[in-house]
């Protein structure tokens, strides 16, 4: 019994060799620390706009499009970007509805991973590929992958440098920023487009089903400790970087693919986050205040 135990905890954590994987590993930290500044700065619009279920269900269709790209022999990371663009259209012209009802997003996210899983299953090649798109394989970043991540990280960063402001307002309270002028109709679909695009990113390393870990929790902990729209974006990124790089430094070692390792920061980091808030907040104030609203209006 204990060397079976022994075994299974060797495959999840083994400094053994470390210094030489660690050397091959560079790319890896790149794309790492890539996803974790997207990650981190579109997360706080994704939890402000509640849209956290969306996230999930671009996720399911990306793997969707990756999978069939896998099985049709064509570039899976085309075919994941297709996936999420898609998606993300589909929800952009939801607008709202998508948000007040989330069955719309329901009915199609099982679509897209029932769709996924049958291109795995018609998928003869090496069974590596199919498991990596579900859980990931950062470790596998090569020269033209991390070309394709600096690519799409610069537009998401771009468009979101682009659309700050308005689009804070707008997710923050849409119906006075409605009634100034910004044009929220429209950013709505934009953000999507932008939204589709991170996820399509996150999706090649951390895999379609843990994705959430990387665009969500560091921003939620991030709001756990500060409403500043200064501080949330820049406390959300140096979570996921830290939740992205140090996961990654942790999976080097073992046989277990990197997911696990980036959750399981991503969700520690969480932890203390809440009990930093609930340490500093008086006990008759309920839940944390709303995110990033401080200086808005």
């Amino acid at each position: 019994m204990n060397t079976a135990t022994n075994i299974a905890w060797e495959k999840v954590v083994d400094f053994s060799d470390y210094g030489e994987l660690l050397a091959l590993v560079h790319n890896s930290l790149w794309a790492g620390a890539l996803l974790g500044l997207v990650g981190g700065l579109i997360g706080m619009f994704i939890v402000a706009r509640d849209l956290p279920f969306a996230v999930h269900g671009i996720a399911e269709l990306s793997f969707a499009g990756g999978a069939g790209a896998l099985l049709l022999g064509a570039n899976v990371v085309v075919g994941s970007l297709v996936g999420s663009v898609l998606a993300a259209v589909l929800f952009g012209v939801l607008g709202a509805r998508a948000r007040e009802h989330n069955s719309a997003i329901g009915v199609l996210m099982p679509f897209g991973l029932g769709l996924g899983v049958l291109f795995l299953a018609l998928y003869e090649g090496r069974a590596a590929n199919r498991f990596g798109l579900l859980t990931g394989q950062i470790v596998a970043v090569d020269d033209p992958q991390l070309v394709s991540l600096a690519v799409l990280a610069a537009v998401v960063v771009v468009a979101l440098a682009v659309l700050w402001r308005p689009l804070l307002f707008a997710s923050l309270d849409p119906d006075v920023a409605a009634a100034r002028g910004v044009p929220v109709r429209a950013l709505s679909p934009a953000f999507m487009l932008v939204l589709g695009l991170a996820v399509a990113m996150s999706v090649q390393v951390v895999g379609a089903l843990l994705v959430l870990a990387l665009l969500v929790t560091p921003a939620a902990a991030a709001m756990r400790v500060s409403a500043s729209p200064f501080a949330v974006p820049v406390l959300s990124v140096a979570f996921a970087v830290t939740a992205m790089v140090g996961g990654l430094l942790l999976a080097v070692g073992s046989s277990v693919p990197i997911s696990p390792y980036v959750t399981t920061v991503s969700f520690a980091i969480y932890l203390v986050c809440r009990l930093v808030a609930r340490v500093r907040r008086p006990a008759d104030r309920p839940g944390p205040a709303r995110p990033a609203v401080a200086g808005v209006a």
